[in-house]
């Protein structure tokens, strides 16, 4: 998993609540076993005009242009500025997958789905909840400024606007300390992997019969 410190980002609006995860990750483009491939296929029904599947040429697909993510001063985005209840619906790890390999690497809004948000940390993205009247005022500024970034310190928990307002923002202590390092779920077991090696060749001692 990629570890955050600090990301200086271009934003993205988008400027609806409760996306669901299948808004973010349509169920077709599930069937893959694979944890990559996902990216070109996000919020495929909204970026598109056409039904997307499995396999197709998204560069010669037709573009609803009035999604922001196909507006020239949207592209090469790393931050999602969004409404309440980002990432409501089904609890889909594609979807976080499908944000992380587009390139976002971290999404602001008022609230999040829980498992969503969960699956945030587990992935190596940031999720933070600013007040309603803060995203507000960013939503407004992303709009008036092409090329608008945020400057995201996350041993700070700081989140800065070009003109030098911060806002500060609550993270769990574990979920900050695993991304400030990178560890997912196996980086957090490999961090004892002395301490298993050491019980494993005790077990050969206790009980060889096992090890067989």
């Amino acid at each position: 998993m990629k570890a955050f410190t600090r990301l200086d980002g271009l934003v993205a609006p988008l400027d609806r609540s409760n996306v669901d995860t299948d808004a973010i990750i349509p169920k077709q483009f599930l069937k893959s076993i694979q944890r990559t491939g996902f990216g070109r296929y996000l919020f495929d029904e909204w970026r598109y005009l056409d039904h997307g599947e499995p396999g197709m040429d998204c560069a010669e697909r037709p573009r609803n242009l009035d999604f922001p993510l196909n507006h020239p001063r949207y592209w090469q985005v790393s931050i999602l500025l969004a409404r309440e209840n980002f990432g409501c619906g089904s609890s889909r790890e594609h979807a976080v997958w499908a944000l992380d390999e587009y390139g976002f690497r971290c999404i602001i809004a008022p609230s999040f789905a829980d498992i969503f948000f969960t699956n945030c940390f587990k992935s190596g993205l940031l999720p933070i909840c600013l007040p309603i009247d803060v995203v507000d005022k960013l939503f407004r500024q992303v709009a008036a400024k092409p090329g608008y970034r945020l400057r995201v310190d996350l041993p700070a928990q700081t989140v800065t606007t070009p003109g030098g307002e911060a806002f500060g923002f609550e993270v769990d202590p574990f979920r900050k300390e695993c991304l400030l390092n990178g560890w997912d779920d196996i980086g957090l077991t490999l961090c004892h992997a002395d301490d298993i090696r050491a019980y494993e060749a005790r077990r050969r001692q206790e009980a060889p019969w096992l090890f067989a």
